[in-house]
């Protein structure tokens, strides 16, 4: 039996500022650093030992990574970041309060930006500050592969692919694997491993800081699906 770890990453800064942050990169608040902290009490009383993390390239995923293998005494495992797992990119929505966006644009149309499957918030500029091409950890790759703005949809077509290539042979070949990323990149996923409709998966949330375990067997067929936090499947 195989074990795969989804964990979303602590509250960050702007989750509790109530504003869109995709692929800003924002740290954990104290909130968030205790989730993270509590998320590694959960693995350890479930026994459960990665022997592998992946995460994104974003602060808030790999702290909430780093500090749930603290709690384990598992620090000197390996830990694989890479920016396909990063956050849905929001696009111009990215920084704004997601109150004030409803005002602005009306909560319909915030709702279809937020919600739906297949259609993202308005693009950004090359030339702007929130597009990843003039952010320097993405400086090693065409510009022409990193978003400018993103639905879930476009989020599953970067994650999958990357989950086929690297992360799947691996789950096939250790026990425990986790991956600590964000709630839209896990929700893919989500939608990936349980072959839920696109009108399904729009439905679906993550929480903070909540190990979500999956038994699979080795063609990673899901046998078992828990939450740590509430044991909820």
């Amino acid at each position: 039996m195989k074990r795969l770890i989804l964990l979303r990453h602590g509250q960050s800064i702007w989750n509790l500022e109530n504003r869109f942050t995709g692929w800003y990169d924002v740290d954990l608040s104290d909130q968030g650093r205790n989730e993270a902290t509590q998320a590694g009490l959960l693995m350890q009383a479930a026994g459960l030992k990665p022997d592998i993390v992946f995460t994104s390239v974003l602060t808030r995923a790999i702290r909430t990574a780093f500090m749930g293998l603290d709690e384990l005494n598992r620090l000197w495992i390996p830990v694989i970041k890479d920016w396909r797992l990063n956050e849905r990119h929001y696009g111009g929505l990215t920084g704004l309060n997601k109150a004030e966006t409803a005002t602005r644009y009306g909560e319909e149309q915030v709702h279809v930006w937020r919600r739906s499957f297949a259609t993202p918030p308005p693009a950004v500029a090359l030339d702007d500050p929130y597009h990843p091409a003039n952010e320097p950890r993405y400086s090693n790759i065409d510009p022409a592969r990193l978003p400018a703005t993103e639905s879930l949809k476009d989020t599953l077509a970067r994650v999958l692919p990357y989950w086929e290539s690297d992360i799947e042979p691996v789950v096939k070949a250790q026990d425990t694997v986790m991956i600590a990323a964000h709630g839209n990149s896990l929700r893919a996923l989500v939608k990936h491993l349980e072959g839920l409709s696109d009108e399904a998966i729009t439905g679906v949330e993550i929480a903070t800081g909540d190990p979500l375990v999956y038994e699979l067997d080795d063609q990673l067929g899901v046998q078992a699906k828990y939450s740590l936090r509430d044991g909820n499947a």
